[in-house]
């Protein structure tokens, strides 16, 4: 009886092994499958950015390319004027540069420090502040083309960096209101209370005590401002014209032959901006949702 018991119980455990086996091949093939179906996109593009214009002509977009070669890299990259066509992204790629810093840099700073107004010095009403801010963040930007476009015409900014600087600003503040008041909250009340007693006031807290806590969000403001700023196309579109544009709008205007090479290097600065910081946003949001 008991060799038998051991028998069965050795089938039994063999198949429960097999089904395990079965269920993570199905998982992962599954998961390879879907894998692939969502990079066939990002690889064709990768492809094309090497094929010459006459190669893609001729075989399509839809081809491995016959020969690697970095001439649409140099050609969309350089300023170059044909028959009243011009073509290079450069300039537009600083123009980004150029709006994604300041923008990113402001807005956090501003997030900060109305997270921590509105989670550690509450006034009356700071609710409903906190309220309305949050509002931002479910408005549609097509909404607010028209009162921006009546202020950029107030200010003189239209068709400038500097009017792009404003809006993308103003923009994201709602989101990075949100976060650093959501992760000041679970900071200890006491500390705040124990550096007033001592006679620190609003900004010398500020700046010994919460500043230096803030690392984690910071990290996931900057990471969340600086893709949504460089990767946005609406505000840049109907803004800006020619050589003031940023890369993201300035795509719309690159011939065929270099697209893929254009949207590849307009992918360069937020990409490299995840592989560096991807884990620090990461961390900062799952430690702000602990809290």
């Amino acid at each position: 009886m008991t060799t038998l018991a051991l028998d069965y119980a050795d089938r039994d455990g063999q198949r429960a092994r097999r089904n395990w086996m079965l269920s993570r091949v199905a998982i992962y093939g599954a998961l390879c499958l879907f894998g692939v179906v969502y990079l066939v996109p990002a690889l064709l593009v990768f492809a094309n950015a090497f094929r010459s214009p006459a190669e893609v002509a001729l075989n399509g977009m839809i081809a491995l390319p016959q020969s690697f070669s970095f001439d649409n890299w140099v050609r969309v990259w350089t300023k170059a004027c044909v028959s009243g066509t011009c073509n290079g992204i450069a300039p537009n790629f600083y123009n980004s540069l150029r709006l994604v810093i300041p923008a990113t840099i402001i807005s956090t700073v501003l997030g900060a420090l109305n997270g921590y107004v509105l989670s550690k010095w509450r006034f009356r009403g700071s609710e409903l502040v906190f309220g309305m801010m949050l509002a931002g963040v479910f408005l549609p930007g097509q909404i607010t083309l028209l009162p921006w476009a009546w202020i950029m015409g107030k200010l003189g900014l239209a068709n400038n960096i500097n009017g792009l600087i404003l809006i993308h600003t103003v923009q994201g503040i709602s989101f990075t209101t949100l976060f650093c008041r959501n992760f000041y909250v679970g900071l200890p009340d006491e500390i705040i209370k124990a550096a007033r007693i001592d006679g620190a006031g609003f900004w010398r807290i500020f700046r010994r005590i919460v500043l230096p806590l803030s690392g984690p969000i910071l990290a996931v403001t900057v990471i969340w401002q600086f893709t949504s700023i460089w990767n946005e196309y609406l505000f840049g579109m109907v803004f800006t014209a020619g050589d003031e544009q940023p890369i993201t709008a300035a795509l719309m205007s690159v011939r065929a032959g270099g697209s893929s090479a254009a949207v590849l290097i307009g992918a360069i600065p937020p990409l490299l901006v995840y592989l560096i910081g991807g884990k620090y946003f990461v961390r900062g949001l799952t430690q702000g949702a602990l809290k």
